[in-house]
């Protein structure tokens, strides 16, 4: 099981060189690109199987390894900023464990003082995917909207929330948030490469895909 992450690891750190230095990925977007690797880790947890185990994993495990990913690809895009607020740091604690509907509480009682906590909003959605088993509550997309309409020019709450559809299998829906998201994004913004890339890809898939096309 561990050498089975440790290969899926070495992946993702293979695929951050190879955009940060072969592909030169701008310097200001090494954090997003960094946080969606990780985050991406969490849908593996969710819906993988790198050790192949003999019996079916818990629930609770599984969530455990989702919810590592999910804290560390959000933190990614903060850690610049310094220390989370003690609420978040608490929250963090139970969704590494698997614990998302408790963290999603903290979240929740911690945001009614702090209604402009931008990664307390991101962290609120994230948990609400993951006690959700990986799928798009409306909760968690009012969640993501919250975080949205605290900082319009912050990339993070449309990306998750469309790579949060991606996970779940709801193609179009994760298409459409991600156009949303390159149609205000500043001309030089750092990631508007990547994000044409990453629609281009869902474009070709819909197209090919019948069932897609409704």
């Amino acid at each position: 099981m561990i050498q089975g992450w440790l290969a899926i690891g070495a992946l993702a750190l293979g695929a951050f060189a190879l955009a940060a230095f072969l592909l030169r990925l701008p310097r200001d977007g090494f954090a997003l690109f960094a946080a969606v690797l990780i985050f991406g880790l969490a849908g593996y947890a969710w819906q993988g199987s790198p050790g192949q185990p003999a019996q079916p994993t818990p629930p609770q495990a599984r969530g455990a390894g989702a919810g590592e990913a999910m804290v560390e690809g959000r933190r990614a895009l903060f850690e610049d900023e310094g220390p989370a607020s003690s609420y978040l740091i608490t929250s963090d604690g139970f969704a590494r464990r698997g614990k998302f509907a408790e963290a999603a509480g903290l979240l929740r009682r911690g945001l009614a003082e702090n209604p402009a906590d931008l990664e307390g909003w991101l962290a609120l959605g994230m948990a609400l995917v993951g006690h959700a088993e990986g799928n798009v509550t409306p909760a968690a997309v009012n969640a993501f909207e919250q975080a949205r309409r605290v900082d319009p020019n912050h990339p993070g709450a449309e990306y998750f929330l469309g790579f949060a559809y991606l996970q779940s299998g709801e193609i179009r829906n994760a298409r459409n948030i991600w156009a949303g998201l390159l149609d205000h994004s500043p001309p030089n913004a750092p990631w508007r490469d990547g994000l044409e890339a990453q629609i281009a890809d869902l474009d070709r898939m819909i197209a090919n895909a019948p069932m897609l096309q409704q």
